[in-house]
């Protein structure tokens, strides 16, 4: 257990778990209003401390420049929710309900701390006990900070389509043309060499041009994928708790007020 004297040690300080990992930071310590020693300590909590959990503080230690407390994180951040700002005090059900979660025998605990076992055991929170008559006004500040996650995927996927082309070409063609000639004394004997009159045959082969489609593989270009960060403003609005503090008895200037 920790004395009131380590207690401006422990505020506004890292709480660790059973196992050294961080749960939190130090927001207040509660006294039991009978025994008057330390029983709770809230932690804040959460990406920006923005949660507060109940830590019994009974078996906790101070180890170095933190608060070493037996109990694991995901446990301390399970807690039931308290309202911290209730008066400063925790009700019976509150304090019951908190026993519960950490395994704490309920009616045991109040006969440690001399109660007949129905009344109620509240606690005050303190900022800095023992330390001079005066009161520490804290203010929330508001840190915000990015993560990065997975935001989509993107993937190249290569498919064939079929497409029709025309192309015009030139073909040509060979056709048959009757050509006649007279006799002439320059191509008679030509003309007499066979006999004079029977029956012949004479045959021409004709060509043609025809198109012919082949198609080839021919590579055109080359795609990738790659990533380039763009940087654009978010505006992030949040809420803070600021403390006041209000003086009793005393005029604007802080000196006491006397009865007429």
């Amino acid at each position: 257990m920790i004395t009131r004297e380590q207690i401006p040690t422990v505020l506004d300080h890292p709480v660790h778990d059973a196992r050294g990992d961080k749960i939190g930071d130090a927001r207040h310590v509660f006294f039991d209003d009978v025994t008057g020693e330390p029983e709770w300590v809230s932690v804040r909590t959460g990406m920006f401390g923005t949660s507060e959990s109940f830590v019994p503080i009974h078996d906790a230690s101070v180890v170095e420049d933190h608060l070493e407390v037996p109990f694991a994180k995901d446990q301390v951040k399970d807690a039931p929710n308290v309202d911290v700002d209730s008066g400063g005090h925790l009700s019976e059900q509150e304090e019951q309900r908190l026993y519960e979660h950490y395994g704490i025998d309920w009616d045991a605990a109040w006969q440690d701390t001399g109660h007949a076992g129905t009344g109620q055991v509240t606690g005050t929170a303190a900022s800095a006990p023992g330390a001079e008559d005066a009161m520490t006004r804290s203010e929330e500040e508001m840190h915000v900070g990015v993560e990065r996650r997975e935001a989509g995927r993107a993937r190249l996927r290569k498919y064939v389509v079929t497409e029709e082309q025309q192309y015009t070409v030139p073909v040509r063609h060979e056709e048959v043309r009757v050509e006649r000639e007279p006799i002439t004394e320059s191509n008679r004997d030509r003309a007499m060499a066979g006999p004079d009159i029977t029956e012949a045959e004479h045959d021409v082969t004709l060509y043609e041009e025809q198109p012919v489609v082949e198609t080839r593989a021919v590579p055109k270009e080359r795609v990738r994928l790659s990533t380039e960060e763009v940087t654009e403003e978010e505006t992030v609005t949040g809420q803070v708790r600021k403390e006041r503090i209000e003086t009793e008895g005393t005029d604007e200037s802080g000196d006491q007020r006397r009865r007429p």
